[in-house]
């Protein structure tokens, strides 16, 4: 069965997927008001979402593969890295401003792309396109969004979006998905370059999680819009899809290119090669292969290898204000969030995600100031060393 929030807790009536909720949502609830104390951290968020949603839900949104080592890493590696702050700065001051792809963002903190967001709050992409909006940061929308392209455009008409594509096998398919995004005001393509196969997921086999049986994605229909064959055998994703399949797909759009999932200074240098605009470095919250390195030790690596020539940006085990200050004194130029947005979602629907938002830019403010650094262009790799234990 699709799986949808949890009918265990008391009071709780179960609502219908297309479901508009109020921002105080808990009106609908039944039974006596219970005190509940501030979520004050992103941890406080993944208690919250783990508690509310269904187990295979929970299972498919923290799950990674294999043993998820790479998966816990990613947080445990940030921990490797300890701060080295100047003091006596005039900070008074502190702008967290800055730019991807030359376009103004609030914080360089922006949404990874994930998908089925419908599977934890009924509006789906459509309530994490408006928190977006509203934090005035960018918004990755990912292949498999839940809700259809337009509609997660027309909610969020002015905030920057850019558009996540996993290569399918059928060329024409593509082509028309670059079209409509561009056309649709998207301003970058993000191909996923980390999935020619799916990843081992044990524990959404063990649960017989099936999405691709129970959601049929509204913008990859097509001409087969009523067949009820599964997504996947419908629209597969090309696991031939290599370097020279690039020149391709920069010959069909003006939108600089965006390469997700580069671990290594080799397939930077043959990005860089192959004139592509940026690059994410991440393991794919440590879905797809375990035992690589966590995203923030590759970061250096990269950064390094690109001479910069183009942007980089990490995902992958961002949970503070001081993870993001740590990628950025490694040469990220902004970090994107996965998890905790759709623990956000989880939580209070856009309302959630734009707290999540505002808690992670305060502490990232915070990490600024009692580290001397008045604008974000003042993080360097003097900030921080690695820890010897």
């Amino acid at each position: 069965m699709f799986p949808t929030t949890s009918s265990s807790e008391p009071g709780f009536q179960q609502l219908p997927l297309n479901t508009t909720l109020p921002r105080d949502w808990k009106t609908l609830t039944s039974g006596p008001e219970i005190p509940e104390m501030p979520l004050v951290c992103l941890t406080d968020f993944q208690a919250y979402a783990q508690k509310h949603l269904s187990k295979s839900t929970w299972d498919y949104i923290e799950g990674g593969a294999d043993e998820c080592f790479t998966r816990d890493d990613n947080i445990t590696a940030f921990k490797r890295i300890r701060l080295r702050p100047r003091y006596l700065k005039d900070v008074q001051e502190v702008d967290t401003r800055t730019t991807v792809q030359g376009e103004e963002i609030t914080a360089p903190i922006c949404i990874s792309p994930t998908g089925f967001h419908c599977l934890v709050w009924p509006d789906g992409e459509m309530s994490t396109a408006r928190a977006a909006q509203a934090a005035g940061i960018c918004y990755i929308t990912s292949t498999y969004a839940s809700c259809a392209l337009e509609d997660i455009v027309a909610t969020a008409p002015r905030g920057l979006r850019w558009f996540q594509l996993y290569m399918q096998s059928d060329k024409q398919l593509n082509k028309q998905l670059v079209q409509k995004v561009e056309s649709l005001g998207f301003k970058a393509l993000v191909i996923t370059v980390d999935v020619p196969k799916l990843g081992n997921r044990r524990q959404d086999i063990q649960n017989q999680l099936d999405l691709k049986m129970n959601l049929l994605l509204k913008d990859l229909r097509s001409t087969k819009e009523r067949n009820p064959m599964p997504y996947f055998q419908m629209f597969p994703i090309d696991a031939s899809f290599c370097w020279n399949d690039l020149s391709w797909l920069q010959s069909i759009t003006r939108l600089p290119i965006i390469l997700k999932g580069i671990l290594t200074k080799e397939d930077a240098e043959l990005a860089v090669k192959h004139n592509v605009h940026g690059i994410i470095v991440s393991n794919h919250g440590g879905r797809q292969l375990d035992d690589v390195l966590a995203s923030i030790d590759a970061l250096a690596e990269v950064v390094a290898a690109v001479k910069g020539k183009m942007e980089v940006y990490l995902d992958g085990g961002i949970r503070t204000g001081n993870d993001v200050l740590k990628a950025l004194a490694l040469g990220a130029k902004c970090v994107f969030l996965g998890r905790p947005i759709l623990w956000g979602l989880a939580y209070k629907g856009e309302y959630g995600v734009e707290e999540v938002l505002n808690i992670i830019k305060n502490e990232f403010h915070t990490s600024m100031a009692l580290t001397g650094c008045r604008s974000v262009a003042e993080i360097n790799q003097d900030l921080i060393q690695f820890s010897r234990l």
